[in-house]
């Protein structure tokens, strides 16, 4: 009898604990399972910072939100948890060097932004590889200039500023992506100099000088995810002589204009443009182009700044329409010409597939 009633109480002490793991393990499980984990971090330190004055990566300007826009953390890097347990969805994160609204001396601002997809039960890596986001543009002056207009200096504006750059200034000036002109200001006059589209990491360097015996008054002339630092940026230089403007530019495959050139004088005609072609496939898609062969469009091709260009806002559009040009430049037929620097004679149009474009191209020279 003591034996029987033992062996019950053993059995309902093990029909106890059964139930209460039972229990436990329905109660956990769906909770665990209803969530997800997003992970950062770094895949290096900064190699460089003995030429460019950047921050201590921990101090990067880090900002996580939702899909919703809600800031789930907005502070320095080095001050962020190493994960979060978050719901399920998309998920934004930026990080910046510095912060940089308006043009400044000297404030090359890195970062990156990458959106991320968390799923329920899983773990998510995301890499921030870092690339410069403003332009720089340095001006060099002659001897002469300062000899010629004593007192004056040249003003940079963009639509969120002006900075003015004195003859003796050294320092890069700093500006978002977008259109800079420099004007010079003399006196009571104020001069236009030039206009350019600066692209991100663009560091375009100027050199200002007077014609000899020129006039007087230069106003005549015309998944995992870690984050590194890239620090490969755009280097260009342009030559500018005071009273000269731009005489001759676009008027030859010699004085071609450049692809940011060109999109300063949009609604020439029969004019020269230079870049190099990096892909086809056009559509009115904000991605709406390819990079890489195979391609399927005979009809147009894309040629930007540079050959490692990846982006369709950087690029131009080049529509294909006579057939023996068609014939020979489209990437269907001719996949070597990617990445082949080119000339081309045509219309700047405002927009083709939703970007500026040269059209009715008439005449070409692969450089």
């Amino acid at each position: 009898m003591k034996n029987t009633r033992f062996l019950e109480n053993c059995l309902l002490l093990l029909g106890i604990l059964f139930f209460t793991l039972i229990t436990f393990s329905c109660n956990k499980s769906p909770l665990e399972k209803s969530k997800g984990r997003l992970e950062w971090n770094f895949a290096q330190t900064v190699g460089t910072r003995a030429v460019l004055a950047l921050p201590d990566t921990d101090d990067f300007i880090l900002e996580v939100t939702d899909a919703k826009g809600n800031s789930l953390y907005k502070g320095k890097y080095g001050d962020s948890p190493s994960s979060m347990t978050v719901d399920p969805g998309s998920y934004t994160l930026k990080v910046k060097s510095i912060e940089f609204s308006k043009p400044e001396f000297d404030a090359p601002q890195f970062g990156d932004e990458q959106v991320a997809v968390v799923n329920a039960g899983a773990v998510t890596n995301v890499k921030l590889n870092c690339t410069q986001q403003n332009s720089g543009l340095k001006l060099l002056f002659s001897a002469d200039v300062p000899e010629k207009y004593s007192g004056g200096a040249v003003s940079l504006a963009s639509s969120d500023g002006t900075l003015n750059y004195d003859y003796a200034e050294k320092r890069t000036a700093f500006f978002k992506p977008g259109s800079v002109s420099a004007v010079l200001k003399y006196g009571s006059s104020t001069v236009p100099l030039m206009t350019r589209n600066l692209e991100a990491a663009e560091m375009l360097t100027v050199s200002i000088s007077c014609p000899s015996g020129g006039d007087e008054n230069p106003g005549r002339s015309g998944a995992d995810i870690s984050i590194s630092i890239d620090t490969s940026r755009i280097w260009g230089s342009e030559d500018l002589v005071i009273g000269e403007g731009d005489s001759g530019a676009g008027s030859s495959a010699a004085t071609a204009y450049s692809v940011s050139q060109a999109k300063n004088h949009i609604g020439e005609k029969e004019v020269w443009v230079t870049g190099y072609i990096v892909g086809g496939d056009l559509s009115s898609k904000d991605d709406g182009i390819s990079f890489e062969a195979p391609f399927e469009s005979k009809t147009n091709i894309a040629i930007a700044s540079r050959s490692s260009v990846k982006t369709k806002n950087s690029c131009l559009s080049v529509q294909l329409s006579k057939a023996k040009i068609r014939e020979e430049l489209n990437l269907v037929d001719n996949p070597s010409l990617l990445g082949k620097k080119i000339c081309l004679k045509g219309n700047i149009v405002e927009a083709y597939f939703g970007i500026c474009g040269i059209q009715s191209v008439s005449e070409y020279v692969i450089k």
